[in-house]
């Protein structure tokens, strides 16, 4: 159960369970056939029965299928979500990351998010990706990383392992010259910690001294304490609230501005702060600030909607259709009184 999500939460208290399936990747209906048959006997006691996500076109085609699934594991498919266009809710992983990529190509400004395999806390580009003319791309290729108008390293579970998949793929070298020429990159946690001058990690990767990137003159050092916290700080005149959690810190070795919590030189900004770019009086004024330093005519678009609107607006557009297209009273019964006694094992 520690494999699925949520599921030891589930078993601890006896909660109900449904599993989401997407239609859009295919074979979701033997998945969610599998996905019961892997349970142990207690888990599947909980799981309570199954929704279909994404699916394009007339959901009663699927009907003969759906029937079969109920009839092979003993509960019901409570509804079928349809594809919704252009909406989007915060990312859990890096799979989920390029939900949004691609959806304001040809915009301005280009930002290259380079695609770490142990990419971590997505969300902090969808506020980037939902801004007028800015499009967002994941990469790892080096030409553009070099060629991009802005380039952000996100947070990463594994910095050093991830570093070492950096240099495997030659974007340390893209990264060098495109500082060289002096177009903008940021750092944020794990992608931050890559761009000091040493990285001490006996924690997380057990590898001791790994040189970084250096394009921040920081030693970065990792301890067994977890940081945690909600910070607020300022950045010009905008008020910039945020949140941690990583291992170890950064300790300046040499001449550089104050960033948030984190350091900037030239065209290089870091900070460990996740949830920056959330606040829409910063994100704008930095993306100006990095849009100036690529040499590109970017401003924020006039009367555009604040991050945290668009946001709301996306779960109302997903409510509605939870509403139209599930058995809602089915699933406050499950809410309620829980999931049956009689449900059966495979």
């Amino acid at each position: 159960a520690g494999d699925y999500v949520n599921m030891g939460l589930a078993r601890r208290f006896g909660l109900p369970v449904l599993v989401v399936g997407d239609i859009d990747r295919g074979g979701v209906l033997a998945a969610m056939y599998g996905t019961q048959a892997l349970l142990e006997p207690e888990d599947q006691a909980l799981l309570a029965g199954w929704i279909v996500n994404k699916f394009r076109g007339d959901a009663g085609l699927l009907r003969p299928g759906l029937d079969r699934l109920s009839e092979l594991t003993g509960r019901p498919v409570l509804g079928v979500l349809p594809w919704l266009d252009r909406v989007w809710i915060d990312s859990e992983d890096a799979l989920a990351m390029a939900g949004w990529a691609g959806e304001q190509q040809g915009g301005t400004l280009r930002v290259a998010v380079v695609r770490f395999p142990r990419a971590s806390n997505a969300t902090d580009l969808d506020a980037l990706a939902a801004e007028p003319g800015v499009s967002v791309s994941l990469t790892a290729d080096p030409d553009v990383v070099r060629s991009s108008d802005l380039v952000v390293l996100p947070g990463s579970r594994a910095t050093v392992d991830d570093l070492r998949w950096l240099r495997e793929r030659g974007l340390d070298g893209a990264l060098a010259r495109r500082v060289e020429a002096g177009r903008p990159v940021l750092g944020i946690c794990g992608g931050y910690q890559m761009l000091a001058g040493e990285i001490h990690d006996d924690i997380e990767s057990g590898a001791g001294v790994v040189r970084g990137l250096g394009l921040l003159p920081t030693v970065v050092t990792f301890s067994e304490e977890k940081v945690l916290g909600r910070p607020v700080g300022r950045w010009r005149d905008h008020e910039v609230a945020a949140y941690e959690i990583h291992h170890g810190s950064a300790k300046l070795r040499g001449e550089a501005e104050p960033f948030l919590d984190g350091w900037r030189r030239g065209p290089v900004w870091g900070t460990t702060w996740h949830g920056t770019l959330d606040n829409d009086g910063f994100r704008r004024a930095w993306l100006a600030e990095a849009a100036a330093q690529a040499g590109v005519a970017w401003a924020p678009a006039p009367g555009a909607p604040g991050f945290a609107a668009l946001r709301e607006s996306m779960l109302d557009r997903l409510a509605d259709a939870v509403a139209e297209h599930l058995d809602t009273r089915a699933l406050l019964h499950l809410a309620t009184h829980g999931a049956p006694s009689t449900l059966r094992t495979l």
